[in-house]
C-alpha cells in the first residue's frame, strides 16, 4: 500500500510542486492538499493520512500552533517544510521539539527549479516519516538531570574526545546527550544531516540550553573540555591531531551515501587520530551512515555505543550499526550520556580522572 501524504502550505506554487514530486514516486499517494490549518483538521479527519507536510507560515493558525494541537489530540507524522531564514530555523526547531519528524528547506531563489532539485529527499524522508516512532516529548530525562546536575566527579583533560553522529529525529536526540553531560566533559565534535542555514542557528540553540559551549565549526578551532563542535551544513567536519592537542578541520569533499556533511568521515577521522581515547555514540537516523566508521572508532580501540529502537524515531542508522558489529552498547537515549561519562573515566590516557 502506498504510502498517504497530505500536504499543507498556503503557498499554491508549493502545493503544486509538492504534487508533482509525490504523484512521482508510486510509494506515495498524495490523499490531499490544503492552504491552511484549519482545512488541513478537516481533511485528516475524512482522509486519515498517514503522514503530513506542514507549512511554518500560515494564515490563521500558524504551523506551529496547528502542530502542538495536532501532537496534543491526533498525532502523526509530520515533515516541516521551512524558510531558510534565521526566524525560520529557529521554527523549526522548535517544530522538532513540537514532534515533527524532520524538515526540508524551502530554497529562496528558484523556487520550482530548487524544489525539484530536492525531490528525491522530499520522498525520502516522506517515507521515513511514515515509519517514525512518536514520542511525547518530556523533559530533561531524569537520567540528564542526574549527569547535569551533579556531574558525576569531574573529569579534567583534554585528550578524550566524543563524537556523536546523528540524522532523522537527531535534533532532540543531541540536545537530550548534551544535557546529560557537564560543563567539564571532554571535548564533543557533532554531525547532524542538516542542510546550510540550519546549523549555526542549531548550534546557537543548543549553547542556550546546555551546560556546554557548543559552536558550528569554522576549522582550525582546538578542540577543548566543555565545548562542542557542530559541522556545519555544506561541510565534512573532521578531527586531527596536532601535537597533543586535537584540532577541527572541514572539508569540501563530495557528499558521502548522498549526506554532506555526513557522519562517517568524521568518525573514521577521529578513530586515525584519537584511537582509544574516543566515546561515539550514534543516533537516530535513516539509512547507514556512521555506521562503519563506528566499526573503525571499535576497531581502533575507542568505545562505541548506538541508540536502541524504542528511543529512535527511525532506527535505521543505530541498527546497521548494530548488524555490522560496530556498536560496543546499545542503550535508551536517556542511558548515553551517563555511559559516556562513566567511559571517560574508566580509561586511562592523558586525562586526569
Amino acid at each position: 500500500m502506498p504510502i498517504k501524504v497530505l500536504v499543507v502550505d498556503d503557498s499554491a506554487l508549493i502545493r503544486a510542486l509538492l504534487k508533482e514530486i509525490i504523484q512521482a514516486d508510486p510509494a506515495l499517494e498524495l490523499v490531499g492538499l490544503a492552504p491552511d490549518a484549519y482545512v488541513a483538521r478537516e481533511l485528516i479527519k475524512q482522509l486519515h493520512p498517514d503522514v503530513l507536510t506542514l507549512d511554518v507560515e500560515m494564515p490563521r493558525m500558524d504551523g506551529l500552533t496547528f502542530l502542538e494541537k495536532l501532537m496534543r489530540g491526533h498525532p502523526m507524522p509530520v515533515l516541516m517544510i521551512s524558510s531558510l531564514t534565521e526566524l525560520g530555523s529557529e521554527a523549526t526547531f522548535r517544530a522538532m521539539e513540537l514532534g515533527a519528524v524532520d524538515f526540508v528547506a524551502k530554497p529562496k531563489l528558484g523556487i520550482r527549479e530548487g524544489m525539484q532539485a530536492y525531490a528525491e529527499e522530499i520522498c525520502d524522508k516522506l517515507k521515513a516519516a511514515s515509519l517514525a516512532r512518536l514520542r511525547p516529548r518530556m523533559g530533561l530525562s531524569a537520567a540528564a538531570e542526574q549527569g547535569a546536575e551533579h556531574g558525576l566527579r569531574p573529569i579534567i583533560g583534554t585528550e578524550k574526545l566524543i563524537a556523536i553522529g546523528a540524522s532523522t529525529g537527531g535534533t532532540e536526540a543531541i540536545k537530550d546527550v548534551l544535557l546529560g553531560l557537564p560543563a567539564d566533559s571532554p571535548g564533543i565534535v557533532i554531525t547532524q544531516h542538516m542542510p546550510p542555514g540550519f546549523t549555526r542557528s542549531f548550534a546557537e540553540r543548543l549553547n542556550r540550553m546546555s551546560r556546554i559551549k557548543v559552536v558550528e565549526a569554522r576549522g582550525g578551532e582546538r578542540i577543548l573540555p566543555g565545548h562542542a563542535f557542530l559541522a556545519p551544513g555544506d561541510q565534512h567536519l573532521l578531527v586531527e591531531r596536532s601535537g597533543a592537542n586535537y584540532l577541527t578541520r572541514l572539508s569540501n569533499a563530495p557528499p558521502v551515501q548522498r549526506h554532506k556533511p555526513a557522519v562517517d568521515p568524521m568518525f573514521s577521522s577521529v578513530a586515525q587520530c584519537a584511537g582509544r581515547n574516543v566515546l561515539a555514540c550514534l543516533l537516530t537516523g535513516m539509512g547507514k551512515d556512521g555506521a562503519q566508521g563506528l566499526l573503525e572508532i571499535r576497531q581502533a580501540g575507542g568505545y562505541t555505543v548506538a541508540q536502541n529502537e524504542a528511543t529512535c524515531v527511525v532506527y535505521g542508522m543505530p541498527r546497521e550499526a548494530q548488524a555490522i558489529g560496530a556498536a560496543q552498547e546499545v542503550l535508551a537515549l536517556d542511558e548515553i550520556a551517563a555511559a559516556l561519562l562513566q567511559q571517560a573515566r574508566k580509561r586511562g590516557g592523558g586525562n586526569r580522572v
